[in-house]
């Protein structure tokens, strides 16, 4: 699968960089996220990666990763390049089982961090994963299990989502102003739209395509919403269709409620 130039850019730079910080630590990268489900948008997409190295990086080795994603940064500040650092035997495990890795998250770098040490990661690379250096995926011997996928999508909706979606109900917060520009709405809209593909089909799409799917999946009256946040996400040129920012943002509120209760209902006791 060609990849965005700017991405290709991206990879090679840090690849460039870590071999010179660290010869022969990193031993692969993937390419997981919007780049592997064919949704890269450059307005709006980080560049999710898996970088695998050939021990558990600690001590030395994070400050030499440390350094070179910070001369990767300076050199392509956007898109954001965001992932964790594991080894080859750290993905043939339960991701549960992984513990805290050294991860980027929103650009920063972290020595202790399990954000993305989790079942979407691992199924998304054992399926779609790009390999910018290593084996093919399908070379790889990735722990991938449909239950634990499932499990985890439900307790991300349940609780990651429900926290954001009453923090985001707060106006005077930063995420409840974030949520009047048009971003937000759309990455958190299409984001519980994904959750909930993923409960229905045990698969992972990308966030463009779940926006496709919830059209259909849900009553008419959440068309709207879907649309706007589809035209943001396809950086449209069209007009918005909304005529305020907090008519958007109350309609996006509503949908991402309504997504979370439909699929804990959906739940069997």
């Amino acid at each position: 699968m060609a990849t965005h130039p700017r991405v290709q850019s991206l990879a090679q730079a840090f690849l460039r960089n870590v071999d010179d910080e660290a010869p022969g630590l990193v031993q692969g990268l993937y390419l997981a996220g919007s780049v592997a489900l064919g949704d890269f948008r450059p307005h709006a997409s980080d560049v999710d990666f898996v970088v695998v190295t050939s021990r558990r990086a600690t001590g030395d080795d994070n400050e030499a990763l440390r350094r070179a994603h910070a001369r990767t940064r300076a050199e392509i500040p956007r898109p954001q390049f965001n992932g964790i650092h594991v080894t080859w035997d750290d993905l043939a495990d339960d991701p549960a089982d992984c513990g805290p890795v050294a991860s980027v998250l929103g650009g920063r770098f972290k020595t202790r961090a399990s954000a993305d040490v989790n079942p979407v990661t691992w199924h998304v690379l054992a399926e779609r994963g790009v390999t910018v250096r290593g084996p093919l995926p399908v070379e790889l011997d990735v722990w991938d299990n449909p239950a634990s996928l499932r499990a985890w999508s439900l307790g991300n909706l349940d609780e990651q989502w429900r926290r954001w979606r009453a923090k985001a109900g707060r106006m005077v917060s930063p995420r409840g102003l974030a949520a009047l520009g048009s971003l937000a709405p759309s990455w958190s809209v299409l984001s519980v739209s994904r959750l909930h593909f993923t409960l229905r089909t045990g698969e992972i799409t990308s966030k463009s395509a779940a926006g496709m799917y919830a059209l259909h999946a849900f009553p008419e009256c959440w068309q709207r919403i879907l649309n706007e946040c589809l035209r943001v996400r396809r950086d449209s040129r069209l007009p918005s269709l909304y005529q305020s920012a907090l008519g958007r943002r109350r309609a996006a509120l509503d949908y991402i409620e309504m997504v979370l209760d439909d699929a804990l209902r959906r739940q069997p006791a």
